[in-house]
């Protein structure tokens, strides 16, 4: 008979165990980016990511497993329920804390009702349901999962929405050329335009994997980081011990581009690889040239699948501006389970009138795709 255990630290699960679950293909669902995040600094009390991890065992066996969190707030989450905790408030409710499926500050489709069948999925549902009821929570919520997992969610679970904009080789382009060349007279001119302004200014690139970074190039990422996020006025939630983790764990995903001039870094962005997808993170700059962000963060992204051999580039959330590089609006989910049945039902048609318009607006932003037609 499976048993519900949850787990404040992953830790007290078995890396081996964990990873058997998903099968190695998403890297922000293995056991060593998850708990590298509760080692390193990266889950700070203040920012309310309590780990709370549910898992299905038998006896010594992990049949199943959910990456969770108790939330005081949704801060990190990019799935944005801030309107339905100002409504719980507004009728003297307590929105938070709430149970979050997720992983923290990464807007990136992946696996998250870890299991070998449809069965155990629909039990790490329900367990999720369980667990919230258990505890008196608001509400249980699954953000960013594929459509291969919508069968473990019963009627219970409203469904929500949203867009972000890939990058797809499903053409077999074999180099940017022949990326450029699907692309219609406008839209080419102008990519070249902007990567030739980035050449004059005397920018070049490096690639870098975690296993061959030193503590020097880490040290760099990480300040490209701080500065993007001190520009914004956001407090910074990785660490650098995150990123010397994340190196150390896993080196052949950690990738690292390095814009260089005047034989030193001047900005770079930060990327994880997955089995057939690059997974673009964070991205800053210590200097601005025309065309140094476009460059760093997109061009050379798809410069290193075509190298590489991958199919799938998805650089971030947000931007309707990437679409005239070749990043296509991709639609990307979330399940939201409500313990009050009359917010439920309110919660119901509002979800449904959010997917009708992502749906519209996606028609009408595919319109606006720069590749021929034809």
């Amino acid at each position: 008979m499976a048993e519900v255990r949850i787990h404040p630290r992953l830790s007290e699960v078995p890396a081996a165990a964990w990873d058997a679950l998903h099968g190695g293909a998403n890297p922000f669902v293995a056991h060593a980016f998850l708990s590298g995040l509760e080692q390193t600094g990266c889950l700070r009390p203040e920012w309310d990511w309590a780990p709370h991890h549910v898992a299905l065992w038998e006896g010594d066996r992990l049949l199943a497993a959910a990456p969770a969190y108790l939330k005081d707030n949704s801060h990190g989450e990019f799935v944005f329920d801030h309107a339905w905790a100002h409504a719980y408030a507004r009728h003297g409710l307590d929105y938070y804390p709430k149970l979050l499926c997720a992983v923290p500050y990464s807007p990136v489709t992946g696996p998250r009702l870890l299991a070998p069948n449809p069965e155990l999925r629909i039990r790490l549902a329900q367990a999720l349901v369980t667990e919230a009821s258990r505890l008196g929570l608001s509400s249980a919520h699954v953000n960013f999962h594929p459509g291969s997992e919508d069968a473990a969610f019963d009627a219970g679970w409203l469904e929500r929405a949203d867009l972000q904009y890939h990058w797809r080789n499903d053409a077999g382009w074999s180099c940017f050329d022949d990326y450029l060349a699907a692309m219609d007279h406008k839209h080419r001119k102008n990519i070249r335009q902007e990567r030739a302004k980035v050449a004059r200014a005397g920018v070049g690139f490096r690639v870098v994997h975690g296993g061959d970074a030193g503590d020097a190039e880490l040290a760099a990422m990480h300040g490209f980081y701080l500065q993007t996020f001190a520009e914004y006025g956001n407090a910074p939630a990785l660490t650098l011990d995150f990123l010397r983790h994340l190196a150390a764990t896993m080196p052949g995903q950690l990738v690292l581009v390095f814009a260089v001039h005047g034989g030193a870094p001047v900005a770079g962005a930060l990327c994880l690889r997955g089995a057939d997808t690059l997974y673009g993170r964070y991205w800053g700059a210590h200097v601005q040239l025309p065309g140094l962000h476009f460059e760093t963060c997109y061009y050379q992204g798809i410069e290193y699948c075509l190298r590489e051999g991958l199919h799938v580039f998805e650089p971030g959330a947000q931007g309707e501006h990437k679409i005239a590089r070749g990043f296509l609006p991709t639609p990307v989910r979330s399940r939201h389970w409500i313990a009050d049945p009359r917010f439920r039902d309110a919660l119901a048609d509002w979800c449904d009138r959010e997917r009708a318009a992502i749906g519209q607006h996606r028609r009408w932003l595919a319109a606006r795709s720069p590749f021929r037609r034809g």
